[in-house]
């Protein structure tokens, strides 16, 4: 009698998703919602008191470790108010810094932090790999549970990753790998997949030396009220900016360029309220990818990517330029692109949505407006249900809108959808759409509802999509 009460309530609940879901149906929708949703993400607010990293002992000769001198320069300054910690100009080596709450970390005109290569360096934390909790080496830049934190600037962020140093742990050849060293992180990413198959407790999938899982650049987790502008990423360990579970956050004229082994550029995961504009990206993976956990993880914590807005970005070399997935077993919704521009014969897709069936979840309401692309490789719309493994939860994909997209030196296809005919991408727009350079115009397979509106590739109107 349970599992029949269970059936129902799960049927009344689908029902009532079902009903509350309405794809648009002008650009005039999503832009007011823009519009109402930049007027919530606020940039933190600091003390107007500065602390000087070299008032706390730190050198800044690239080689003397000033770990110490961050540790305690941050703590006093969140302990007595907040304010700027000033990082001014020099070299100054470091492990992993920790971010408390009403921190501003400034980073003069300059200054580098150099991070050190010493996974030593960085202590056990809760930490997410790849959309798996974990505890993992913190990221080089992290917080836990904290408020009003930032790092700005015009400095460098430099996390000193190279082909003998993290970079190799990926197990690939041409990043260095090979037999004669050890550090090979195709065991412990096997295990944590275990672990998360089995929900074994986020806090008992112990890893660190010996295991190999590289950590991310900057992870705020569980924080409200991130704000960064201006600094320079550079050379990743692995993912460079990863907020996770994180509310209001702002990103602005922050330029990475990193070519390393899954070198995202910017990885919002199961955040809410995300606006990143005026950035750069070179990267050695998805410029931007905006994720919400994977499989098991991201289907229990249950908190899906939310109210993301990318605006006027540029992004050059990478996998894609606006990405979701493929951990994104949470979902996403309103995810906003305004105003970029892409241009890269090494950037493979413009707008990718990558998922599987061991994901699942609901991806919908994305708005990609106002795009200028020059040269991408593969597609410059690419839908992708099929991403890895194969499992029992079909994933859904609905209400994108394309509009006033213009490509100059196309790639292999202007479309190419990859679904399941139980689950077809559904209300796909496209409207004033100017592809030129284009090898084939589309190859799809199981769509619905698809509207074209003054779509041209090649010069050739494009009318419609099938099979």
């Amino acid at each position: 009698m349970n599992k029949i009460v269970l059936t129902f309530v799960a049927f009344l609940l689908s029902m009532s998703l079902s009903a509350q879901y309405k794809p648009w149906t002008s650009a005039k929708q999503p832009l007011k919602e823009i519009k109402a949703l930049k007027k919530q993400i606020k940039k933190p607010e600091f003390r107007k008191v500065d602390y000087l990293i070299t008032d706390f002992g730190a050198v800044g000769d690239g080689k003397t470790k000033n770990t110490e001198a961050f540790k305690k320069a941050i703590e006093k300054c969140s302990a007595e108010g907040g304010g700027r910690v000033v990082v001014p100009n020099g070299v100054f080596l470091t492990g992993a810094i920790y971010l408390k709450s009403n921190v501003n970390l400034h980073l003069s005109d300059g200054s580098t932090i150099l991070f050190s290569q010493d996974s030593k360096d960085y202590p056990i934390v809760l930490t997410r790999w790849e959309g798996m909790e974990c505890m993992n080496y913190s990221s080089l830049i992290y917080a836990y549970e904290e408020e009003n934190i930032a790092i700005t600037g015009k400095g460098t962020l430099d996390g000193n990753s190279d082909l003998d140093n993290w970079w190799f742990w990926c197990g690939a050849t041409k990043y260095g790998y090979n037999t004669s060293r050890p550090g090979r992180q195709n065991p412990a990413r096997a295990k944590l997949h275990e672990y998360m198959a089995n929900r074994t407790p986020a806090r008992e999938r112990i890893f660190g030396d010996g295991w190999y899982l590289r950590p991310n650049f900057v992870q705020p987790y569980k924080s409200k009220n991130f704000y960064m502008a201006d600094v320079l990423v550079k050379n990743s360990p692995m993912w460079n900016l990863n907020p996770v579970l994180c509310e209001n956050v702002l990103i602005e004229r922050v330029k990475v360029i990193s070519h390393g082994p899954n070198n995202d550029g910017f990885d919002p995961e199961a955040c809410k309220n995300v606006w990143i504009k005026d950035s750069y990206f070179d990267t050695g993976d998805d410029c931007i990818a905006i994720k919400s956990g994977r499989d098991e993880d991201g289907r229990d914590i249950g908190k899906p990517a939310e109210n993301h807005i990318i605006e006027n970005c540029e992004m050059k070399d990478g996998h894609g330029g606006v990405v979701i997935g493929s951990e994104i077993a949470g979902g996403a919704k309103n995810i906003y692109a305004i105003g970029n521009v892409m241009d890269s014969k090494n950037l493979d897709r413009a707008l990718r949505i990558k998922t599987s069936s061991s994901r699942g979840g609901t991806i919908e309401n994305v708005f990609f407006y106002n795009t200028k692309v020059g040269a991408y490789k593969e597609a410059a719309v690419r839908f992708n249900m099929h991403y890895e493994k194969p499992g029992n939860h079909i994933p859904t994909i609905r209400n994108i809108w394309v509009e006033n997209l213009t490509v100059d030196k196309g790639g292999k296809y202007a479309v190419f959808s990859d679904a399941y005919e139980s689950s077809p991408v559904t209300d796909f727009t496209m409207i004033n759409a100017k592809m030129v350079g284009v090898q084939i115009p589309y190859k799809v397979d199981y769509l619905k509802n698809v509207t074209l509106k003054n779509v041209t590739v090649n010069g050739q109107p494009l009318t419609e999509l099938k099979p």
